[in-house]
């Protein structure tokens, strides 16, 4: 690892001025649980890195009926599978949250070092994308938005220009009726990477027999994580059967492009995008339908 500067800033305005000066050479440090490693591993050689964790806005869970679901991007994922309206309202980013590497790595990983990492591969990107979740951006510029879907541009590379880092992710107010659910696929029981990952969010209508919207996101399947916005609206105004759930899945199938790896042939992911699919989407109604179904930190606890 070389040397390089390393600040704290304790404000916004702070972060995107120490981040403009050193343009593509400076790098946010949010959880560090992937840049350190980069750096380690010389992937990164950055200048400046530029320590996020001291910012008030940065590290704030915030939920009202009317606005949703804000999360800082310096807020680690224990303290979102923590908190009380995230585990009534957000089931499904817990499912995510609650399986990034292992627990001490969750007291320091964030969703927003996560997203940004942009790794296809990416526990919590698919679970973010099926809230419809957007990503607040500031920069020397101003503050843009960007649909988190839209969010990742290829391996490691993201919208995010010089200069600019991500402040927040917000999810909407989940509609009634409304369930997610986020599985993956693992070699081993835990701290492992995802050979495929499925999130899938519902409304149902009609006293639950009905799909009133859908969105189903898949994660290590191509080159970016992928919204399967085709399976998603296949969905729309079926009534809920194994059938529509098949259907889905099938479609979900026809968008994934992965590739054969050390971790899995493309056969076999692509069988796994099916399989997945319907479960979290069997998941996710009943949770719509409010019956129990445990997400990690439920099993872990017995």
């Amino acid at each position: 690892m070389k040397n390089f500067e390393y600040l704290a800033p304790r404000t916004l305005r702070e972060a995107v001025r120490l981040l403009a000066e050193k343009g593509e050479q400076a790098r946010v440090l949010a959880g560090g649980t992937d840049l350190i490693v980069q750096m380690r591993n010389r992937r990164r050689q950055p200048e400046r890195v530029v320590d996020i964790k001291n910012v008030p806005d940065l590290n704030k869970i915030t939920y009202t009926a009317r606005k949703g679901l804000r999360i800082g991007a310096a807020v680690p994922c224990s303290r979102i599978y923590s908190d009380a309206e995230v585990v009534t309202r957000y089931q499904g980013l817990v499912d995510a949250a609650s399986i990034i590497g292992g627990i001490q790595i969750q007291g320091r990983a964030t969703l927003g070092g996560n997203l940004c990492n942009a790794s296809p591969s990416g526990d919590s990107i698919p679970a973010l994308i099926a809230y419809g979740a957007i990503a607040e951006i500031a920069g020397p510029e101003g503050q843009r938005e960007v649909a988190v879907e839209d969010f990742c541009t290829a391996p490691g590379r993201n919208v995010l220009r010089p200069g600019e880092l991500l402040v927040a992710l917000r999810l909407p107010t989940p509609g009634k009726g409304a369930g997610a659910h986020y599985l993956r696929f693992i070699p081993r029981n835990e701290m492992d990477i995802a050979v495929v990952g499925v999130g899938v969010c519902v409304e149902l209508a009609n006293r639950g027999k009905e799909f009133k919207s859908a969105r189903i996101a898949l994660a290590a399947v191509a080159p970016t994580p992928l919204f399967a916005r085709q399976a998603s609206e296949l969905l729309a105004g079926r009534p809920v059967s194994d059938e529509a759930i098949a259907e889905a899945a099938e479609a979900a199938k026809a968008i994934a492009r992965p590739i054969t790896d050390m971790r899995g042939t493309v056969e076999f992911r692509l069988h796994l995008v099916g399989v997945l699919t319907r479960r979290a989407l069997q998941g996710a109604v009943k949770r719509a339908r409010g019956e129990f179904v445990a997400n990690a930190v439920q099993e872990a606890a017995g």
